[in-house]
């Protein structure tokens, strides 16, 4: 199979979707690899470190696109890229297609197969391409809330940890899966008092076990939430439902409810975020002010330390990324039920659920689509 390799082009964007290593491995399994001219360069891979494993350097992003047969990449295609996507050409990277109507509308037309790292999904329902940006957004959520913290960056003046004789600041995560993990862990390092919600009980359980003394657990309602922003310095949204947008945990109501300064991370951003107010921002442009609360919204958050994001995702992405070019994606995802469910839109079909309800489209089933590519 020939791979593709585009430069990744969204705002401060400096992640890579396939390292040199990477390359070597496809090429160890008989495809052809064409990187994009300065793809790795922000992740600290030079064009020579690929081209000494027998990649291909094109100079272009239309030159990878008209080459390949699968595209692999970090972040989802944007509007220039729409029209270099060909019929049937395979799409392996995060969509997020709940979060955006317009990027749907846009595969569809395109009758590209679109893979989606975050809905390919194991048995016991974790989501293996999403846990490792997860685990760098949710540690980056409180380095980044504790920045924001400090008054000069518009935050309440507030240290994390406080020091003797003053309290520590008030953290609190929405969501207790793995961002909402590994942001209470951060700050209850970091020495904030810490509180996490869920509304899984058992999950709740296993965290109370596993994380510091100095992080309380607490079932999530709208009456908890409302009650816990009131003194809360930190917020940060970890809400995830595999492929659909997230709920809104936090609405715009509340915000009057908070302390002038109190700091808003939402991490959910990519799906639509849990926090009313929320809007994307970049790493250019991060934050914004609405009735003095700070907002963080900045959607490719682990783009900002692409050296480690791009090792810890190509871990993770690479053995899927080589079923699909050894077997082609109608036989891998037919034979591996975590592929399977990672494919989104197929030639010009919607074929994950949430996708389709999240805009009103038709749906069809996935099972349906590849027995019908594997006849033909």
């Amino acid at each position: 199979m020939i791979i593709g390799v585009p430069k990744e082009i969204k705002n401060n964007e400096n992640r890579v979707a396939l390292t040199p290593a990477g390359a070597a491995e496809f090429r160890k399994n008989g495809h052809k690899v064409y990187v994009q001219a300065t793809a790795g360069q922000g992740s600290g891979f030079e064009d020579s470190e690929y081209e000494a494993v027998g990649a291909t350097i094109l100079g272009t992003i239309e030159e990878v696109y008209a080459i390949a047969e699968m595209i692999v990449k970090v972040k989802e295609p944007i509007a220039s890229e729409y029209g270099l996507i060909k019929e049937n050409q395979l799409l392996f990277t995060y969509f997020h297609f709940a979060s955006s109507e317009e990027l749907t509308h846009a595969m569809l037309k395109s009758n590209s197969v679109c893979l989606a790292y975050e809905t390919v999904e194991k048995a016991d329902r974790s989501l293996p391409l999403l846990v490792p940006m997860s685990e760098v957004a949710g540690r980056m959520a409180i380095q980044e809330g504790a920045k924001y913290l400090e008054k000069p960056m518009g935050g309440r003046g507030i240290l994390l940890g406080g020091v003797a004789g003053v309290k520590p600041a008030n953290v609190l995560v929405l969501g207790g899966g793995i961002v909402g993990a590994q942001s209470a862990k951060m700050a209850a390092g970091l020495g904030a008092n810490v509180t996490i919600v869920d509304i899984n009980l058992n999950r709740l359980r296993y965290l109370e076990d596993i994380l510091p003394a100095n992080v309380d657990t607490v079932m999530s309602n709208e009456y908890n939430i409302r009650d816990l922003v009131k003194s809360a310095d930190l917020i940060v949204g970890a809400v995830l439902i595999p492929g659909a947008k997230a709920p809104h945990l936090v609405t715009r109501d509340m915000l009057k409810l908070m302390k002038k300064g109190t700091v808003l991370v939402d991490v959910a951003v990519d799906q639509g975020g849990c926090i009313e107010t929320c809007k994307p921002t970049t790493h250019e442009d991060p934050i914004y002010e609405i009735d003095g609360i700070v907002h963080y919204c900045v959607a490719n958050m682990p783009g900002a330390v692409p050296y480690t994001s791009t090792l810890a995702l190509t871990n993770a992405t690479l053995p899927y990324a080589i079923q699909l070019a050894n077997k082609g994606w109608q036989k891998a995802c037919a034979q591996n039920e975590d592929l399977k469910k990672g494919l989104n839109v197929v030639n010009g079909k919607v074929v994950y659920k949430a996708v389709a309800d999240a805009f009103g489209l038709d749906f069809t089933s996935v099972t349906e689509v590849l027995e019908e590519e594997l006849v033909g």
